[in-house]
Formats: structure tokens, C-alpha cells, sequence
């Protein structure tokens, strides 16, 4: 991607969006309405937790396009239902068609609900949201050249939950959370999303 291609484009309604954000239908309403949008709650969280993962070497349009499947197959990602699943749970998420059928990814989101529900209510949340860094000093980014895959805090967080006991956590998918979940705003300087991010996620 050259430096032009990677600035803000405008969409079928001219507002100008990441590029990212137009490469597929599909990416338009997430793009505008959930992606950066501040996250909060445990379950909310772990679902993105647990979604980044299943991503990790896929495109995001297999997961987004996935969700609805993942939801139904993982008891709507509330923690304390999954922690409880067992090896037969396991073994009709490998034969589940409307999911990633990986066999390790499945098994870590099952581990990472017993992780996350031995931690105390609110204790995921305020332990994500302890690696937001000060937004006054990131620059907007003007291309999508300026915007990192991994940063102190993404490496930070990572090692924090690897520690506690979850998988499937590096600092790449560390940081795609962050992204995802308003930890950071990198939405481009002129995208027209970018000063709405004080709202919540739809």
C-alpha cells in the first residue's frame, strides 16, 4: 500500500473513512459504529478477546462475517457459561461449521473463560483498560503507514494476561484489542469517524 492509497477515502455517501473501512461492504457499518468505540464489561471484553485470536493469520472480514456463529457456539461469550464448558462442548465447537474450526483457538477461548472468571467482577475491564496509553501524546495518524501493529503497551498488556494464564495473546492481537476497543484511537486524521470516538460502540 503506497502512502496515497493508505489516506482517508471517501465513501459512497463522500465521507472520507480509512481505506481499510471501504475494502468491503461488509467493513462500512464497523468501521463507523464499532471499531475504536470504547468497550467496557468483562463479557463484552472477552468476546473481543477470544474474536481477535480466532483472527490471528485470517482476515477480519472471515471473523466479522462469522460473528452471529461465533456467538450462538460460544454461549453468547459470558464468561462464567464458557469456563463451565467441557471436552463434548470441545468437540461440537470442532464440528461447528459457523466458526474457525481450530482446534488450539477453541481450546484457549475455553481456557481463557476460566482464566477470566477466576478474576473478580470488573477485574478483566479495569486489567485491559490499565494499558490504555494517554492519548495527548499520539498524533492522529495522517496515513496508514503511521499506525504501528505492536506498541510498549500492546507488548505490556500481552505479557500481563500471558502471565495470568491466557492464551493466545501476543502483541500484535494485544494490540488489534486495543484498537478495536477504543484503547486507541487510530482512525486517520481526516476520517470522519475519528471525533466521534467519545460515543459508545453500537
Amino acid at each position: 500500500m503506497s502512502a496515497e492509497e493508505g489516506t482517508a477515502r471517501p465513501g459512497p455517501d463522500g465521507r472520507l473513512r480509512c481505506p481499510w473501512g471501504l475494502s468491503a461492504e461488509d467493513y462500512i457499518a464497523y468501521h463507523d459504529t464499532e471499531w475504536g468505540r470504547a468497550v467496557h464489561g468483562d463479557d463484552a471484553l472477552y468476546e473481543r478477546l477470544s474474536l481477535e485470536a480466532f483472527q490471528s493469520g485470517l482476515s477480519w472480514l472471515t471473523i466479522l462475517r462469522r460473528r452471529e456463529g461465533f456467538r450462538a457456539a460460544f454461549a453468547g461469550f459470558r464468561i462464567e457459561e464458557v469456563a463451565a464448558f467441557t471436552e463434548a462442548d470441545e468437540a461440537r465447537l470442532l464440528a461447528d461449521t459457523g466458526i474457525i474450526r481450530n482446534r488450539a483457538k477453541i481450546q484457549a477461548a475455553v481456557a481463557n473463560a476460566k482464566v477470566a472468571a477466576a478474576l473478580g467482577e470488573g477485574e478483566l475491564d479495569a486489567l485491559i483498560w490499565s494499558y490504555a496509553p494517554d492519548p495527548a501524546r499520539r498524533a492522529a495518524p495522517r496515513t496508514h503507514a503511521d499506525i504501528p501493529a505492536v506498541t510498549a503497551e500492546s507488548t505490556a498488556l500481552a505479557k500481563d494476561l500471558k502471565k495470568r494464564g491466557f492464551r493466545f495473546v501476543g502483541p500484535t492481537t494485544a494490540y488489534a484489542l486495543m484498537q478495536a476497543c477504543g484503547l486507541v484511537n487510530d482512525h486517520l486524521a481526516d476520517c470522519w469517524v475519528r471525533e466521534r470516538m467519545h460515543e459508545p460502540a453500537e
